[in-house]
């Protein structure tokens, strides 16, 4: 029983481990002569070695930082004289995350002999937990970068970026909402943190889903 109750201790312990780990982590810079508000429109802009059609993945990261900025910000993609010009980059590579698992001793029975009733008997030695094994597991990470430039100054307003593993070298729509979103959760809780955005008409709650 005891031995019962200690790995489901553990247990809690081990989740929070493990929930501490998941998840993009998320970066802002922004610049300190940048008005946000009065950004209300934006363009993408065109890679100058850019040859062929974008990949799929390519259309997806545009899609998804797009479907942000319009949802969330209550920006504008134009065409002509955008107040923002956006630009991405994406990179995969090799990475390593770290595991931890509960370690217990062993348990098991030492026989011992009662000289007063001439007899053996056994005492049980539970498993005991000794703590965490950990060791590191190859990974591939992935990150996304979006830069926004004024276009009338030409000066880096805001750079986010966000990591996450991933399943393979090439970042599936999935992985890519979920890094889009830690860079603009990261954009918006920054936003609140220094009281310098006015113009966002809508926004993620507290529990971190957009709204």
């Amino acid at each position: 029983m005891k031995s019962y109750c200690i790995k489901l201790l553990a247990l809690p312990v081990l989740a929070l481990v493990l929930l501490a780990s998941c998840g993009p982590t998320a970066h802002i810079e922004t610049s300190q002569n940048a008005n946000f508000g009065r950004y209300r429109t934006f363009a993408w802009a065109q890679p100058r070695d850019r040859r062929g059609r974008p990949s799929m993945m390519e259309d997806q990261i545009k899609a998804a930082i797009t479907d942000r900025l319009e949802q969330v910000k209550g920006m504008r993609e134009v065409n002509n004289n955008p107040d923002v010009i956006l630009s991405y980059d994406v990179l995969v590579q090799r990475g390593s995350r770290v595991v931890s698992d509960p370690m217990y001793g062993w348990g098991g029975f030492r026989t011992f002999y009662n000289p007063y009733r001439g007899r053996m008997y056994n005492v049980y030695y539970p498993s005991m937990f000794m703590g965490y094994d950990n060791y590191a597991v190859p990974t591939k990470e992935g990150t996304i970068t979006i830069t926004m430039v004024d276009s009338n100054t030409d000066e880096t307003v805001l750079q986010g970026w966000a990591t996450d593993e991933v399943d393979s070298h090439r970042i599936s729509g999935r992985e890519i909402d979920r890094i889009v979103d830690a860079i603009f959760r990261k954009w918006e809780s920054t936003n609140r943190y220094n009281n310098t955005y006015r113009g966002s008409r809508k926004g993620y709650d507290r529990y971190g889903n957009m709204h």
